[in-house]
């Protein structure tokens, strides 16, 4: 079956009125995404304009008393918009995922033998994956340099350098991007993405561009920081506009500084575009106010690990304890309950509302609500997994998803 007939009938079908009002029309969407899969690349992305499909999939998702989500509790006003139900794993590019494969397939052209994933040790997968890349990546360094030539850029074997992009694409939803992000992720001839840009932020690059996954998680990094350097360095030498995507914000938390330090160094310009950060995403997306005057002075933003033989991240709690305070922890789902049983030593209240959100402001967010001292054993509960956000302060009480239980005994230890 050709990819337009496939696409037609399987979309015919999935949003006909008897599968819609069906019992058996999540499984039977669930078989046919496997049936098309590998004709229908993006076809785990259609989603469903299924509220009831939706709800019952939340319920599965989320069965912890302590676990929210904007769509199974009446807040005081409407919830965030999240109509669509996908059946994607993750919303994000997870190492050896075949959305990365399928993504990325142009620097595979070379392989006649590659298997997705790759079997083996993350050393040896890491090094066998970039192998079987360099010979597509050579090319298109030299037809980029063809090109620069073409259009009489060059001079004494000379070109002039490419236009280099850290953009900031927001903590996962699309429409969050800036539109000036929208507009360079369009015009791009090569873009490297991070793990946390999300599969719908990527689905708006242009088709004849070049993506290449350079992201990282714990205990795979499927390049280093160093290599990432050169990439940029080597393609933008060749006169390519390249647009390096990062989740968020690309100078908050993201290294984006070091990567602009290291091209300018090298006399390449670099121009940054901002993204929203996850922590004013995900707290707009729960209705938290990140200050608040009389309750919240300030903000801080703590990262939950530093690099490797860097000083310990939670050295910071005895000046992150403050009760007027929004502390907003990001990457911190390991380091977290040390944290709190440090901000706890060094006077902040047991009592401090907080929240750890999973996968913010995607379809596949997931929120806990608890009080400082059992926000680590809900979080264990509830098995959330990276990217998780974590903010803890007074202002997560004013969020509209706060159970009411928990409000009420807040209030009355006030008293």
């Amino acid at each position: 079956m050709s990819l337009p007939q496939a696409q037609r009938q399987t979309t015919q079908h999935i949003l006909s009125p008897q599968s819609l009002q069906s019992p058996f029309h999540l499984p039977l969407l669930h078989c046919l995404w496997l049936k098309y899969i590998e004709q229908i690349p993006s076809l785990y992305r259609y989603c469903l304009f299924s509220h009831t499909t939706h709800m019952a999939l939340l319920h599965k998702l989320a069965p912890f008393s302590s676990l929210h989500s904007p769509f199974n509790r009446k807040p005081h006003f409407s919830p965030p918009r999240r109509h669509l139900v996908c059946f994607s794993a993750s919303p994000f590019t997870e190492k050896h995922s075949l959305e990365r494969y399928q993504r990325d397939q142009w620097v595979y052209e070379d392989s006649q033998t590659m298997s997705f994933p790759p079997p083996g040790d993350s050393g040896s997968v890491r090094e066998e994956d970039i192998a079987l890349q360099l010979p597509e990546l050579k090319k298109l360094l030299e037809v980029l340099r063809e090109k620069r030539k073409s259009e009489g850029k060059c001079s004494g074997g000379e070109c002039l350098p490419g236009d280099v992009f850290l953009v900031g694409t927001g903590p996962g939803d699309p429409e969050l991007l800036t539109l000036k992000a929208v507009r360079v992720i369009k015009s791009a001839d090569l873009l490297l993405y991070d793990r946390l840009v999300s599969n719908d932020v990527l689905d708006l690059v242009a088709p004849q561009a070049k993506l290449l996954y350079v992201g990282k998680t714990a205990g795979y990094h499927s390049r280093t920081q160093e290599e990432i350097h050169e990439l940029l360095l080597s393609f933008a030498e060749a006169g390519a506009t390249v647009v390096r995507l990062k989740g968020g914000d690309p100078l908050v938390f993201g290294r984006g500084g070091e990567e602009m330090d290291f091209l300018q160094q090298q006399g390449i310009q670099v121009k940054v575009i901002p993204g929203i950060t996850a922590a004013s995403g995900i707290a707009a997306e729960l209705g938290i106010p990140l200050t608040h005057r009389g309750i919240a002075n300030s903000v801080r933003f703590l990262t939950g690990h530093s690099r490797k033989g860097g000083s310990d991240p939670l050295f910071v709690s005895e000046n992150a304890a403050d009760s007027d305070s929004t502390l907003v922890v990001y990457m911190g789902l390991s380091t977290f309950p040390s944290l709190a049983q440090k901000l706890m030593l060094h006077g902040l209240s047991p009592q401090t509302p907080a929240a750890a959100i999973e996968r913010g402001t995607t379809l596949h967010q997931r929120t806990v609500f608890a009080e400082l001292k059992d926000l680590s054993e809900k979080i264990t509960s509830a098995q959330l997994v990276s990217p998780t956000l974590i903010i803890v302060g007074k202002v997560v009480e004013l969020s509209p998803f706060w159970p009411a239980s928990t409000r009420e005994e807040s209030c009355l230890m006030q008293i």
